[in-house]
């Protein structure tokens, strides 16, 4: 998932990313092949904090992939696929309401 930043300086990006889009450019930029189990996942790709809502809180993608089901993913997709539902479950644990009408006001 992808918001649109509060519109201020020119410096800051178009919009913030997280979850499966925050881990997408990890596995572009890595030499990680699949089928690809969780600990050759997290070697590969060195354990990174995955931004999980707009307001910053991050995962490890250890623990992220520590709550889905399978422990081997057959490609890019399907290893997307058994992640989207956790960092979901992580965003809507998140701060509750207060903490998502926050990230949407801009001050």
């Amino acid at each position: 998932m992808a918001v649109r930043p509060p519109q201020q300086d020119g410096d800051e990006p178009d919009s913030l990313e997280f979850g499966i889009a925050a881990l997408s450019p990890y596995l572009s930029n890595s030499d990680l092949t699949f089928p690809a189990t969780t600990d050759e996942i997290v070697r590969a790709l060195g354990d990174p904090e995955i931004p999980y809502d707009a307001n910053d809180n991050t995962v490890a993608l250890s623990e992220a992939l520590a709550a889905v089901g399978p422990s081997e993913f057959d490609s890019k997709r399907e290893l997307l696929d058994a992640l989207h539902p956790v960092f979901e479950e992580y965003r809507a644990s998140g701060g509750g309401i207060f903490s998502q009408l926050r990230a949407l006001l801009p001050f």
